[in-house]
């Protein structure tokens, strides 16, 4: 197999480009704490910390679920299944960057490498709590509601408040996309025993919830901005992000088919422009 091939069929099995959820947030919290920029050295800390973080989470997923994945229709040919990745390179994976992310943290300092096992006990908890509770959705949105924490102590070696109010904004955000973007998924869950919500509550339900998670979002991200004492465009990037996640639920209650447009597009542009209101709010205080 090429050097090549192996990286896409590696990409497609981590879905790299879901790291845009939670780099953005990671940042957010540096340059907050730091005033502005916060270094060269935390910059590739920070995101080898985070993409190795991220590996070992989805890599568990992916080992732990492929007796799911192999019945679903929309993931029996993800490369976990199909034979491209065994379960024993697929395990060396997840050894590999969990040493990646433990020694980044112990490089970063005493606080992040005190933390690092927890952090990955959170992370790799996600696939087994969708087997026995609809509480899996929050557990996945506190997964990527780390990432300010992390950010937050990889500069001060401390959590702040601030820095909790923005984790629990991304946790509610986080939580509530992945419900809207379980829903594809609602009869096979119902059919396999699954707990996540839609399957046990139905798409109204859904619907609301993740309505009511993301206006958490919105209210936990007025509370960061308040409580860290931002400028004029901290409050923007708050409206920005309301009115993003107001027509992802527009774009979903129109149609279930453009599911994947809401989770990925409108998803992935919140996060990057949260961070670009956040660099000129404080480029200009």
């Amino acid at each position: 197999m090429s050097i090549r091939r192996w990286y896409r069929d590696f990409n497609e099995l981590i879905m790299f480009q879901h790291s845009v959820f939670s780099l953005p947030f990671i940042f957010i919290a540096m340059i907050v704490s730091a005033d502005g920029w916060f270094g060269w050295r935390l910059l590739l800390l920070g995101v080898i910390a985070a993409v190795s973080a991220r590996n070992f989470a989805m890599l568990v997923n992916r080992y732990l679920d492929r007796d799911i994945d192999r019945l679903n229709p929309r993931t029996k040919n993800r490369p976990s299944v199909d034979g491209r990745f065994s379960a024993t390179q697929m395990r060396l994976l997840i050894i590999l960057n969990a040493l990646v992310f433990i020694v980044t943290a112990y490089a970063i300092n005493t606080l992040a490498f005190a933390l690092s096992i927890p952090i990955l006990a959170i992370l790799g908890g996600y696939s087994w709590f969708k087997r026995f509770s609809p509480m899996a959705h929050i557990v996945l949105g506190l997964s990527l509601g780390l990432a300010p924490i992390a950010g937050v102590v990889a500069v001060e070696g401390t959590i702040t408040m601030w820095s909790l109010m923005l984790a629990l904004g991304v946790t509610f955000w986080v939580a509530g996309f992945d419900l809207l973007y379980s829903l594809q998924d609602m009869e096979f869950d119902k059919e396999a025993g699954l707990f996540s919500i839609p399957s046990r509550y139905g798409s109204g339900c859904t619907m609301l919830l993740a309505r009511i998670f993301h206006a958490l979002a919105v209210l936990f991200w007025l509370f960061f901005t308040a409580t860290a004492g931002l400028g004029f465009f901290a409050w923007v990037a708050v409206l920005a992000a309301a009115l993003m996640l107001a027509y992802e639920h527009r774009l979903v209650s129109a149609d279930f088919r453009k599911i994947d447009r809401a989770f990925f597009t409108v998803n992935g542009y919140l996060g990057f422009l949260f961070l670009l209101f956040i660099i000129i709010d404080r480029s200009l205080s």
